[in-house]
């Protein structure tokens, strides 16, 4: 006949200070002596001072040796611990909540300040979220040098549904232009966990200038060439329409003048750490780019990236540029086509997806993209995406990605 004068209870122990090598193992170990069951379990270290949660389950005849035990090993240690009866109830209402959604919100900055910080979490809470934890995943700022980590970055677990999606986006949206940070908003699921294909566009992205501008200047038509393009800007003639009058100012330029273009021009900060991370890491690299396919080209071969689509201009038997292009010109809607396609061919789900860029060219991809990242892009680029990065180099990605600078071995340079 079963016992019912035993009843179990659930006892949060509450254990901080100093932290030290086989503290939770000594705790565990008369935990385990009494026949306690662990229904949750945390454990944070900031600057070697442990805070650990243990919620047990236990008989009431074993839980007041349980308590006494874990004083005294407690006071042996040198630590600070607590006890808090949890209410079946209670619980129950915990183990409801593990259904509900949940988000991981990372912010980064040169650097972060309690300002900053304390806006973002108002946005948080004024969204009904809760915050479950917070993780730094940039290394920690030398005070000695202070201009030598100029980056910060944290990571907040969320749980919960947003009250208004596009309210939150719109208010983190507002901090990062008003108060120098970036921001990702991310549900938290497989597919964050798992990103496996990421597409960058090339001019003013990978590189730092606009390959089309460089070739103007030295055919003497960069006047010419701007006058076109804020024409497009402003919405006055399209992306390919634009693209043939350009071409057609650079004919009978030497093909020479593109290597010499290609030697010199500037890589973005940060595209060398970031592109030696992915590959590293297995992920499949494209440049989908309305410039020229010489230059991506020149990058794929410096980064082996693995896919590129660019504009082909055309060159004559005497090696100059006819004022042509060969082939289907890539726009915005092409880049978005692009990615899907390569996302087919590598068996990739689109949700695993990333896509960078800075132009209004770049949106459609951005938009389709499971990740889409507005990289130091135009206001019009910024608002309609979801994900913004301004404040500093492109290997900003990989906080969004969620990489810490100690799982790559290099504190404080991520």
């Amino acid at each position: 006949m079963e016992d019912t004068s035993i009843k179990e209870e659930q006892i949060l122990v509450r254990i901080t200070g100093q932290d030290r090598p086989g503290l939770t193992a000594s705790v565990m170990e008369i935990l385990a002596g009494q026949g306690a069951q662990v229904l949750d379990i945390g454990q944070a270290d900031i600057h070697s001072t442990l805070s650990l949660g243990i919620l047990i389950r236990i008989d009431d005849i074993h839980s007041g040796q349980v308590m006494k035990e874990l004083l005294f090993k407690a006071s042996e240690l040198g630590v600070n611990i607590g006890f808090e009866p949890i209410s079946d109830g209670k619980y129950e209402d915990w183990v409801s909540q593990q259904g509900k959604n949940r988000y991981i919100l990372t912010i980064i900055g040169r650097r972060l300040s309690a300002r900053q910080i304390a806006a973002t979490t108002k946005v948080i809470a004024g969204q009904g979220l809760n915050i479950d934890s917070i993780l730094r995943l940039s290394g920690r700022v030398s005070i000695k040098n202070p201009s030598r980590n100029v980056r910060a970055c944290i990571e907040f677990s969320l749980r919960g549904t947003p009250d208004n999606r596009a309210l939150l986006q719109k208010d983190l949206m507002n901090l990062s232009s008003e108060m120098g940070m970036d921001f990702s908003f991310q549900k938290d699921d497989m597919y964050r966990r798992m990103r496996r294909l990421i597409c960058f566009d090339m001019d003013s992205t990978l590189i730092q200038t606009e390959c089309i501008d460089e070739l103007a200047a030295r055919a003497g038509v960069g006047e010419q060439v701007r006058a076109i393009t804020e024409r497009a800007m402003r919405g006055e003639i399209d992306f390919k329409e634009s693209f043939k009058e350009r071409v057609a100012l650079l004919k009978g330029l030497d093909v020479s003048v593109m290597k010499e273009i290609a030697e010199s021009m500037p890589v973005t900060e940060g595209v060398d750490r970031l592109m030696s991370v992915l590959k590293r890491c297995g992920y499949k690299i494209a440049i989908l780019s309305g410039g020229f396919t010489y230059f991506g080209e020149f990058l794929q071969r410096r980064y082996g990236i693995d896919y590129v689509y660019a504009n082909e201009l055309e060159i004559d038997e005497n090696g100059k540029l006819t004022g042509r292009y060969v082939g289907e010109i890539v726009d915005g809607q092409r880049k978005a086509e692009l990615l899907k396609l390569i996302a087919q061919v590598e068996k990739v789900n689109l949700a695993q997806t990333i896509a960078v860029g800075d132009g209004a060219n770049d949106l459609p991809m951005i938009s389709e993209a499971g990740l889409g990242i507005a990289f130091h892009a135009k206001p019009r680029v910024v608002a309609n995406a979801q994900q913004s990065l301004n404040t500093m180099g492109l290997d900003g990605v990989l906080y969004f990605l969620g990489f810490k600078d100690s799982y790559l071995g290099d504190q404080g340079r991520l």
